[in-house]
């Protein structure tokens, strides 16, 4: 494991940085090199909304490079919590094909997490925007029941409330096109208005038998009816491209 070939110096560094950037989630990277040994480089958290979340600032790879070492495990910290890693953390970790070093605060307590091939249940997961969201849990039932890979697109938290039409463009840009119906067929898209007037927030995949998936800001992933308290709030049923009709003759 990294965390056991670490030194000393290594893990008060990493420590230290996280006790600087509190109550900031802290970063950075394990550079490991030709010699065998490893160092801690602090990075830049470049996330809006750094207590809970991090966004490693992409100049940490040319800097890594400058200094000729390979990275190894990309670090971060919980300020305020254990090191126990969050499914974001693991779905992150997945992703970024790489081992990650967690710490603890106020503990210093580092965890290592790895990839593993790690999914995310459908039902029952943690919320965390742009990470575990109710897009990105759409792009996980038709990846894993159709074999159909949506493409990811940036997205802010609170982006209705600036007006931007995120959901609807980017599910129009992911294949989807609206269907004229109030009667959807399982694997439709549900899009709706959650607390916003104006602007689509929300999206969930429509089951069939009445009942939907979706995820709240907030609250775990799960199936619930899709009755006239969400049918109000729906604004468009949307179908992908690969299973309309003509797709398929």
């Amino acid at each position: 494991m990294i965390i056991e070939q670490l030194n000393q110096p290594t893990r008060d560094a990493i420590v230290a940085h996280a006790h600087l950037e509190a109550p900031r989630e802290s970063c950075g990277v394990l550079l490991r090199f030709s010699a065998g040994d490893l160092a801690y480089c602090e990075g830049v958290n470049t996330a809006t909304e750094g207590r809970d979340r991090f966004e490693l600032d992409p100049s940490i790879w040319a800097i890594a490079d400058e200094r000729g070492g390979e990275v190894v495990a990309i670090v971060h910290s919980h300020p305020g919590y254990s090191a126990n890693p969050s499914m974001a953390d693991r779905a992150q970790c997945e992703a970024s094909g790489l081992p990650w070093v967690i710490v603890g605060l106020p503990s210093g307590h580092l965890v290592e997490l790895a990839p593993t091939g790690w999914t995310a249940p459908l039902e029952g997961r943690e919320f965390h925007f742009g990470v575990l969201d109710c897009y990105t849990l759409v792009q996980d039932w038709y990846r894993r029941e159709w074999g159909i890979v949506l493409p990811d697109f940036a997205r802010t938290d609170g982006f209705w409330l600036r007006g931007e039409h995120l959901y609807r463009d980017g599910l129009a840009e992911a294949g989807f096109v609206v269907v004229p119906t109030r009667e959807p067929q399982r694997g439709d898209g549900l899009l709706m208005r959650v607390g916003s007037p104006d602007v689509d927030n929300h999206a969930a995949v429509y089951l069939g038998d009445g009942l939907m998936l979706h995820h709240l800001y907030g609250q775990p992933s799960r199936i619930e009816r899709w009755d006239w308290p969400w049918q109000r709030r729906t604004t468009a049923v949307v179908r992908h491209r690969a299973r309309l009709p003509e797709s398929h003759g």
